[in-house]
């Protein structure tokens, strides 16, 4: 999603979607995910400042038609989405004990996306559209939030009502890559 009205979502259903997103499962019960409201114009300028730079790098990645491709893509909500979230994994949180990460630390992170994927569908299932912003450098997303160095971004998301529905993703639409289905062997498109 990166296509957003600007309307204003209200408070009480962001808190809800929120409270949701804390019944995500989560290895040894950690809960180490911080959603970090980000609502300060100085904070969405960083975060903007950092999407246009790591943006134009990403660019000149791609040659040719891709690159006009993408240089006409539409890869972020971040003018218009009216709530916007830094999400991140506590790398160091004493919750849970450290059960199940002691061998796959990692799984600290994957219990961090179950929250957002969460909240997403939740979200969803409101109305509201959910954009996961990933061209953005993870140090300048943790400075403009004011998080601890041991916390790892995860997610940056735009929240707020779609100025427009598809059933067919946007960059789907654009030409850029298909959804391919998984098939019984696991692999998709096989």
């Amino acid at each position: 999603m990166r296509r957003f009205r600007t309307d204003p979502v209200d408070d009480s259903l962001v808190a809800h979607l929120l409270a949701l997103a804390d019944e995500a499962p989560s290895v040894g019960l950690s809960q180490p995910w911080r959603f970090v409201a980000m609502e300060t114009p100085e904070a969405r300028a960083r975060i903007l400042a950092s999407f246009e730079r790591c943006n134009a790098e990403a660019l000149g990645a791609y040659d040719g038609e891709t690159a006009a491709l993408y240089a006409r893509l539409k890869l972020e909500g971040l003018r218009e989405a009216p709530v916007q979230f830094a999400v991140f994994a506590d790398e160091t949180t004493a919750k849970g004990k450290g059960l199940g990460r002691q061998t796959m630390a990692e799984t600290l992170r994957y219990s961090a996306v179950c929250a957002v994927h969460t909240l997403w569908l939740a979200a969803r299932a409101r109305g509201l559209g959910v954009g996961w912003v990933s061209i953005l450098d993870p140090d300048e997303v943790r400075v403009a939030a004011g998080a601890p160095d041991d916390w790892t971004l995860v997610a940056y998301l735009c929240i707020g009502w779609p100025s427009e529905e598809h059933e067919t993703p946007e960059l789907e639409r654009a030409g850029w890559e298909r959804r391919e289905h998984t098939a019984a062997g696991g692999e998709p498109g096989r």
